[in-house]
This record gives C-alpha cells, sequence and structure tokens, in this order.
C-alpha cells in the first residue's frame, strides 16, 4: 500500500521536482501540495495524509509553526523537514515539533529523503 505525501514548500520547481522524483516509487503517492504552512495545516486536515514533508522558510507560517499545528489536528501524521539549513539546533527544534527529522535539501537528496520517508513511516 502506498503512502500518501503532502509536499509543503514555497518553491514550485522544487515541489513539481519533489512529486515527479516521488512517484517514480510506487511506495509513494503525493496527494497534494502547499506553497505555505497556512495552506500545509488546511491541507492536512482535508486530505490526511500518511507524511508531510514541509520546508521551513515560507510565507505565512514557517515549517516549524505549521508542524506544531498539524501536531495538534493530526497527531499520528509522519513529518520530515526539508529544508537548506539543517543543523543540530534545528534538528532539536524540529523534534521538539513533532518532526521525526531533518533532510537537507542540498546533501544528496534522494539518497537521504527516501530512506528518512521509509523511516517515518515505519
Amino acid at each position: 500500500m502506498a503512502h500518501n505525501i503532502l509536499i509543503v514548500d514555497d518553491n514550485a520547481l522544487l515541489r513539481r521536482m519533489l512529486r515527479t522524483c516521488l512517484q517514480q516509487d510506487p511506495q509513494w503517492n503525493v496527494c497534494g501540495e502547499a506553497e505555505n504552512g497556512k495552506q500545509a495545516v488546511e491541507k492536512v486536515a482535508e486530505l490526511k495524509p500518511d507524511v508531510v514533508l514541509l520546508d521551513m522558510q515560507m510565507p505565512l507560517m514557517n515549517g516549524l509553526e505549521a508542524a506544531r499545528r498539524i501536531r495538534a489536528i493530526a497527531p499520528k501524521t509522519a513529518m520530515l523537514m526539508f529544508t537548506m539549513h539543517a543543523s543540530a539546533e534545528l534538528l532539536h527544534e524540529a523534534q521538539a515539533a513533532g518532526i521525526g527529522n531533518v533532510v537537507s535539501k542540498t546533501d544528496q537528496l534522494v539518497e537521504h529523503l527516501f530512506p528518512a520517508l521509509r523511516k517515518a513511516c515505519a
């Protein structure tokens, strides 16, 4: 059974690239996209994804605040943060907000993204 993923990033090109990449693996189904944290919270309530792939820096609401709100309305939804600025401090903040892991956008993306998604769904 495929896991439903919501992709949240303010960059449309990156969302499209992620969708294309994820849909090549039958384990993943991209059920929706959002371009900011506020939309992400609304889409989680509407689509009930298994996993949310969240960018950190977005307009209206950043990834950490969106994660806190998602955790409140969908406590079983797994979340991964996908950011340019991965650090130990951000990982700690992200985990406190309910995010399982932080994946760098620059760091061998595909090699790290799929294992992190599998772990989040385990």
